[in-house]
């Protein structure tokens, strides 16, 4: 049985500045490959089904593309509805089950982090979050998000890095009325249950948010 994966791609990327006037951040080159690809090619797996692809500032360009990958596009040309609306308008591409969301504005160098998360997945779990230690962390410039307890659950806090990668059951985001919301919202709901749980990746992980971040990404790869 395969899990089916969004790919966040449709933020403005204005942190970018100058680099994103005439390209989506998901087009910008990192060690000769764009953003986009480092992440479809983490998808290449067998144990990954339907992948999908949100699309909004540029849309033409990373659909053109695109048009040769093994993906499907979920259109948000009209309205930015950030990750958790985002991923609300993909699921009747994604299908019903858990599924995967991946974030395209970073490269990682070490183990597949998907097969890390989908081994470590188990029925009790509502959400399970990857997680970066601190030290393994490049080109990121905010505090940590969250520190497991004893029991793998997250608890909010500054200690390691959420990187862009979760896997989940999307029953939940059905209560939530607004259109465009972050996924913290369905976090916190997770959490409040007792269903929000973590992973801690081994390998390294640079977040390529800004203009600085593409050089230390480059050499975290060719380490």
């Amino acid at each position: 049985m395969t899990t089916p994966i969004l790919l966040f791609a449709a933020g403005l990327g204005t942190r970018m500045g100058d680099l994103v006037k005439d390209r989506p951040k998901p087009m910008i080159s990192v060690a000769g490959k764009a953003l986009i690809d480092h992440a479809l090619d983490l998808t290449m797996i067998p144990e990954v089904g339907q992948r999908v692809v949100n699309v909004h500032y540029k849309a033409d360009m990373l659909r053109s593309h695109l048009a040769r990958r093994p993906v499907l596009i979920s259109d948000e040309t009209e309205e930015l509805l950030e990750t958790g609306g985002g991923l609300k308008k993909a699921l009747p591409l994604l299908g019903e089950g858990p599924v995967l969301t991946l974030n395209t504005d970073a490269v990682w160098h070490g183990p597949n982090p998907i097969e890390t998360i989908l081994s470590a997945w188990r029925p009790e779990m509502e959400a399970l979050l990857l997680l970066v230690p601190k030290p393994q962390v490049h080109g990121h410039r905010g505090a940590g998000d969250f520190t497991m307890d004893d029991n793998g659950r997250l608890v909010r806090a500054p200690d390691a890095v959420y990187p862009g990668l979760q896997m989940l059951r999307t029953n939940g985001l059905d209560a939530i009325q607004n259109k465009a919301f972050s996924m913290n919202v369905l976090w916190d709901q997770i959490a409040r249950r007792g269903g929000l749980y973590g992973v801690n990746y081994t390998g390294q992980w640079c977040d390529v948010g800004q203009p600085s971040s593409i050089p230390i990404a480059e050499s975290m790869l060719h380490v």
